[in-house]
């Protein structure tokens, strides 16, 4: 696994301690030269800011808001325009989602799932999935 896709809402948005985890999951996977990128079904505009900050303050590699592109997840052209977005394909990335319907969706497009309830599950599982080593 070469590209880590993760949701927005109920995913990155939840408290500042799960924030602050997040952002150091991110930055050890880029150091490890995971691609990183956010695939939110946001609609886009002015009010999608704080989804985009994430790419501003180079805390992932790209964000791709369903608004922008013309299509939502669970369609495959959602999962497509993120893999495209940090220049990997489908089979290299994996998806972390608070909807199993859009897990589910993921991984019948190529992808690998996980499905998210909270940080510390999904966290054994990405770190397994990408030999990511440290404390989150």
């Amino acid at each position: 696994m070469r590209g880590l896709i993760v949701d927005y809402v109920g995913v990155l948005d939840g408290t500042e301690d799960d924030q602050r985890r997040w952002r150091n999951l991110l930055a050890a996977a880029k150091r490890d030269g995971v691609a990183t990128a956010i695939l939110s079904n946001d609609p886009g505009g002015p009010a999608a800011d704080p989804i985009r900050q994430w790419q501003t303050r180079e805390l992932v590699d790209a964000v791709v808001l369903s608004g922008e592109i013309g299509a939502e997840k669970p369609s495959e052209e959602a999962f497509q325009a993120a893999a495209d977005a940090i220049g990997l394909p489908m089979r290299d990335c994996v998806l972390v989602d608070d909807s199993i319907l859009n897990v589910r969706a993921a991984v019948e497009s190529g992808l690998v799932g996980v499905y998210y309830q909270q940080f510390d599950r999904a966290v054994v599982e990405i770190v397994g999935l990408f030999g990511i080593e440290g404390e989150f």
